[in-house]
């Protein structure tokens, strides 16, 4: 939420005898102590990324977009104000945001949380997003890649994360962001390898790879990615977003889609990083039979008659596919194959 003039904001700081060093901050004791003498002022208005605003902008400043680091900025504000509500966004909230862009969204999640990390790669756009965010004192502006590589979150990016989450007790990590289309499936898998993941992730993406984080066994979008996410979190697709709701227009819908951390799940597996490359080798001939596969990938460890044992033991038939198989298999299997090798 915002306040549409300083003028009001000033005329409330002469009258309401308190005193803030900031807007704000300001904002921030109206959202945390909505009981407080000072109330928040029926004019409200949220953070205006229209078309129009962006034209202007990026006018002012010259800016020509970079197709290169697929930006394309979210112009529905109905849509801004769902990604935010589906954040469930709290004052102990550190929330990762990847691509910042405008500072659009960072503005309106900054009034509800304790601190934004917000990174963006484009040097043009980050100058443009702290003319825009220079009145929020809780938000951290990274000018950076947010992956080292595809592997790889970047370690400042992890390390001003970390630094604010044990600023206070009791803080929790959430990603917010309206991501680009070559960062979503990299990023969402190493967050969720992370020791100490987001807890939640609201998230704008690609709506191809929405289908595929969300699929279920059998279907052609059931994947690697489905059973990295699905065997840690819950998965919900909240809303489906055509081409029109973005500038400049990409050429394929988009979704929000929302990650719940789930800590039952994740603690059953034994061995996260093996079970993730486990699947990983697994996909990466989905429609071979699962012994060929199992056979070829661990080819230097186990033998075959080893690998119909575990099979055997599973229940699984010899013809049966990675595709298939339901994620607490999936588990049994990697588990299984591990019990072996070690």
């Amino acid at each position: 939420m915002f306040y549409r003039d300083d003028l009001e904001w000033s005329l409330e700081r002469l009258t309401s005898g308190w005193i803030f060093s900031s807007r704000s901050d300001w904002l921030r004791h109206n959202l945390l102590h909505p009981k407080s003498k000072i109330h928040p002022s029926p004019m409200i208005f949220t953070a205006g990324q229209t078309l129009t605003f962006l034209k202007r902008r990026f006018a002012e400043v010259g800016l020509e977009l970079n197709s290169r680091h697929g930006q394309n900025f979210l112009i529905d504000l109905n849509l801004q104000r769902v990604i935010v509500e589906s954040a469930e966004l709290s004052p102990h909230d550190v929330i990762l945001e990847v691509g910042t862009g405008t500072g659009a969204l960072t503005a309106l999640i900054a009034p509800y949380v304790a601190h934004v990390v917000t990174v963006e790669i484009d040097t043009r756009l980050h100058q443009l997003a702290s003319e825009e965010l220079i009145d929020l004192a809780n938000v951290t502006m990274l000018q950076q890649d947010a992956l080292k590589n595809k592997n790889t979150i970047a370690s400042g990016v992890l390390a001003a994360v970390d630094g604010q989450l044990m600023n206070a007790a009791g803080r929790q990590f959430k990603l917010v962001a309206n991501l680009a289309y070559n960062i979503a499936t990299p990023l969402i898998t190493n967050l969720l390898a992370l020791d100490r993941p987001p807890e939640l992730m609201v998230v704008t993406i690609q709506k191809e790879v929405a289908d595929r984080i969300a699929a279920k066994p059998g279907t052609k979008d059931y994947g690697a990615l489905s059973i990295w996410v699905q065997s840690q979190c819950e998965v919900e697709v909240l809303r489906q977003m055509p081409p029109a709701v973005f500038w400049p227009r990409p050429k394929v819908d988009s979704a929000i889609v929302r990650i719940r951390l789930d800590a039952q799940r994740r603690a059953s597996m034994d061995d996260r990083p093996f079970f993730h490359q486990l699947v990983r080798s697994l996909f990466l001939h989905r429609r071979k039979f699962l012994r060929g596969v199992l056979v070829a990938a661990y080819k230097h460890r186990l033998d075959k008659p080893a690998i119909d044992a575990i099979l055997a033991e599973l229940r699984l038939p010899d013809n049966a596919r990675a595709e298939e198989l339901e994620i607490p298999q999936m588990l049994q299997l990697s588990a299984a194959i591990r019990g072996r090798i070690q």
